[in-house]
């Protein structure tokens, strides 16, 4: 494990206690994505990417990768648990689409910032409505880590499942009026069987 992720983690660890389980995904072309799980007293739950960070992100259009220089960061999903045995299980499903997420920088020479889609091309998990994420602000729940220069610091992006119709209307009229949307009609965005915003009125 790289340095930067040393610290990455230890910052994770620090904000959200001990992972009480993690899994390493590998895909051809990339360095290795792990996931860690993060369970608390209550019924949430945390998944949290653990090498995107170790590379800084590189717009397609930019004609040299600068190895040192760019935006780093990791993904952070929040659910609520709804049981302790299959529907967990089913949950932890989570890991590979995550990584699969997480893994976007390097095989598709994006960047990720807050505002932003992710597409899965499926179902984050079994039997999920959800087939993709918006990419929220980062700072609330795991502080920026700050690296030496001329490194950027690694930002902890939250990511919040969007249903496909949620998704569809965030393209036409933004992420911010979609979490407005969410906001005023009182959206558990932590539930993982919750039904989509009402998209009119």
């Amino acid at each position: 494990m790289s340095d930067v992720l040393k610290l990455v983690e230890a910052r994770l660890i620090t904000a959200l206690g001990e992972p009480d389980a993690r899994a390493a995904i590998t895909f051809v072309g990339t360095d290795r994505i792990d996931v860690l799980r993060f369970r608390d007293e209550s019924d949430v739950i945390r998944y949290a990417t653990l090498g995107m960070s170790d590379h800084p992100m590189t717009s397609p259009t930019a004609a040299v990768a600068d190895p040192l220089r760019g935006p780093r960061a990791e993904l952070v999903l929040t659910v609520r648990a709804r049981g302790r045995g299959p529907d967990l299980a089913i949950l932890d499903e989570v890991l590979r689409p995550l990584a699969v997420l997480a893994a976007s920088p390097q095989v598709e020479g994006v960047v990720v910032t807050p505002g932003a889609s992710l597409e899965l091309g499926g179902p984050l998990w079994p039997g999920a409505s959800f087939s993709s994420v918006l990419v929220a602000e980062p700072g609330g729940l795991v502080e920026d880590l700050e690296l030496l220069e001329p490194m950027e610091p690694v930002r902890f992006l939250p990511v919040l499942p969007m249903t496909a119709n949620e998704a569809a209307w965030k393209r036409v009229h933004g992420a911010g009026a979609l979490q407005d949307r969410w906001l005023r009609h009182g959206t558990d965005l932590r539930d993982p069987a919750r039904a989509g915003v009402p998209l009119t009125g």
